[in-house]
């Protein structure tokens, strides 16, 4: 006899519960419900535990008293240092004799056909505009001492980057094992190896060389894998039917694919050398950034000026330079036989000039602009500072920043318990990516306690928070209005070159002599400093939406503020995380300078540690804002596999 069975009525679940976001923020609730009472009742004070933490100051001290001691007699710095030394300045040495031998003339004319060849006129114009400028400064043969110098770690960067992005292009394990060392080298603040580089080289050309080529590989590296990774899968198998070997197949194929990547890793590494310029010359190297340097040590804002634009103009230069260079890879250039004639007219030119004796600049060709800007400076700190009716002085401005935003995120940050913050952490990462990327985000920040330095990086961290935060605001607000506007984009662009490329040394003294010595003006410093790449990606991520959707949107009757809200910012989302990341970084970077201007923490220590000698203090704190850096990245992205999955 059948039986007749009816099955129970189900529960329905609420549409909110469904989502993965929900699940992780009940699943954390009751995690924090269970261990934050133990963690009180176990650690009830707020700092770092003195168990848990590792002393590195005495191995450090031992590895740099060895160096000191062996360096002039030790097999390794004999005849393995020493030779890349050697290298180095007999590389550098023929560089800028070339240069002088080219002359004024000949280096200008060089460039500016060098342009013509790439780009066409206006660039040209452009570039002998600029090396016309700098002899105009007076800062001929400081730019060609300069430019001898990142002909050399440019071309070493570049060597150095395609090796290890040819390994990491063609081996998944090799590519997995380079990226944290690429993600250290491009995060660790300059100041914090240039201490291991100067025990090792000693002082001058070859210890700025080789502290350039660790700042400035990676990019090539990473663009080099890249494009290797990207290149068109048909046209491989193509070759391969063919019966190409593995190296025909990455000489014929893989590497003309990847041309375009490899041109603008070229331009990143360019544009990062020059950015080491003035840092470089804290440990001995000559030229626009030794001058820009000995100028703000004697508080001559003029004369670091007239030094830093040279900097910038062949920043600019070069950039677009190679950017044309890029754009235009891989198409066929008519009349290449007008190369040579190219290279006759600026071999002309150069003898010509060398005929005529004028291979140096002028001395009567020169314009001194140190005296009008150092009466500029002066008067805006005479009226801007105090004093300023209505809106007040830029004095109280950092005194109310530093009162009403950084000093509670700092006595929050420190208040808080050290296990909550690792919790917070864990919460913040696990939420917008994996529990992969939440372990990786609290060990990065429990290694911070580890290395003793719990409490400065808490008060980086502050001051890096609030940072970020004004360079988003002034960020996307600025890249929103860029994007719906091309003359104001036409307009912002030269702005944002010169801000972008200007040495940070030399926009430091007029942020002090705005807002005086603190951490306000190391904020500001990092807000000039990390601004510029934030607009450009918004402006680009917001002018690369898809031009149907916003056609549609208005078809509908959306006004310019909904397309704004509803289309365009939901597409560009990965442009504008990626924004954020970049602002993080960059903030990140400037973090060393804040510590000359009062910031203060980390930065200060890193500061010492080269000023003292002390490979200790310096070492550790750049590790400790290596790992601020991994902390706020696995925080502020979210996975490949969260984006996969459409979580």
């Amino acid at each position: 006899m059948a039986t007749l069975t009816t099955s129970a009525p189900r529960v329905a679940v609420p549409g909110v519960l469904k989502h993965r976001a929900v699940h992780k923020l009940l699943l954390l609730a009751l995690a924090a419900a269970v261990l934050v009472p133990l963690a009180d009742a176990r650690w009830a004070s707020g700092s770092w535990p003195a168990a848990l933490t590792v002393d590195l100051s005495k191995p450090l001290t031992h590895v740099s008293d060895w160096i000191i001691d062996n360096r002039d007699s030790h097999p390794l710095f004999l005849y393995g240092f020493g030779y890349v030394s050697n290298a180095v300045v007999v590389s550098v040495r023929a560089v800028y004799l070339v240069l002088l031998a080219a002359g004024w003339a000949g280096v200008t004319a060089i460039g500016a056909l060098v342009a013509w060849r790439v780009a066409g006129v206006k660039l040209a114009l452009g570039s002998a505009a600029a090396f016309l400028a700098c002899g105009l400064l007076g800062m001929w043969i400081p730019t060609m001492q300069t430019l001898a110098l990142m002909v050399v770690a440019v071309l070493a960067s570049v060597l150095v980057g395609v090796l290890l992005g040819l390994g990491a292009g063609l081996s998944d394990r090799l590519d997995r094992a380079l990226r944290p060392v690429l993600d250290t080298m491009q995060v660790l603040p300059a100041f914090a190896y240039l201490l291991p580089v100067v025990l090792v080289f000693g002082i001058g050309v070859p210890a700025a060389v080789l502290a350039t080529v660790v700042y400035a590989a990676p990019p090539m590296a990473r663009l080099t894998s890249l494009g290797l990774r990207g290149a068109d899968k048909e046209v491989l198998e193509a070759v391969d039917s063919l019966g190409a070997t593995g190296r025909q197949r990455l000489l014929t194929a893989r590497l003309p694919l990847a041309r375009k990547e490899l041109l603008l890793g070229l331009n990143q590494t360019i544009m990062m050398a020059l950015s080491m310029a003035v840092i470089a010359s804290v440990i001995g190297a000559a030229g626009l950034g030794d001058r820009v340097y000995q100028a703000l040590a004697s508080v001559d804002v003029g004369a670091a000026l007239a030094a830093g634009i040279p900097i910038v103009l062949l920043a600019v230069v070069l950039d677009r330079v190679t950017c044309a260079a890029g754009e235009h890879a891989g198409e066929e250039h008519q009349n290449t036989g007008r190369g040579w004639l190219y290279a006759a007219a600026a071999v002309a030119v150069a003898l010509a000039g060398r005929l005529a004796g004028r291979l140096d600049w002028p001395g009567s060709w020169t314009l001194n602009i140190a005296e009008p800007v150092n009466r500029a400076v002066d008067w805006m700190t005479a009226h801007l500072y105090s004093g300023v009716p209505v809106v007040g002085g830029t004095a109280d401005w950092a005194g109310h920043f530093t009162t009403w935003v950084l000093d509670p995120i700092r006595g929050g940050l420190q208040w808080l318990p050290w296990w909550s913050v690792l919790l917070v952490v864990a919460a913040l990462a696990w939420l917008i990516g994996t529990w992969r990327t939440a372990l990786t985000a609290v060990l990065a920040m429990a290694a911070i306690g580890v290395l003793g330095v719990w409490k400065p990086s808490l008060d980086t961290l502050s001051q890096v928070l609030a940072a970020v935060a004004v360079t988003l605001v002034l960020g996307f607000a600025t890249g929103i209005a860029a994007a719906r506007s091309d003359r104001f984009e036409r307009l912002l662009r030269p702005v944002l070159d010169v801000f972008q490329t200007m040495p940070q040394f030399v926009y430091l003294i007029p942020v002090v002599a705005l807002f005086g010595v603190g951490r306000a003006p190391a904020v500001a410093a990092a807000v000039v400093y990390a601004l510029p790449a934030v607009v450009r990606i918004t402006t680009q991520g917001l002018r690369q939406v898809d031009p149907a959707a916003l056609e549609s949107a208005r078809s509908l009757g959306a006004t310019p503020a909904q397309q704004l809200r509803q289309v365009q910012l939901p597409l560009a989302r990965p442009a504008l995380l990626l924004a954020v990341n970049q602002g993080v970084v960059l903030v990140l970077a400037v973090v060393i300078i804040g510590g000359l201007v009062g910031g203060g923490a980390l930065g200060y220590d890193v500061v010492f540690g080269l000023a003292q000698g002390d490979l200790a203090t310096g070492l550790v704190a750049g590790a400790a804002i290596v790992c601020l850096g991994l902390m706020l990245d696995r925080v502020t992205q979210p996975t490949e596999r969260r984006a996969k999955k459409g979580a």
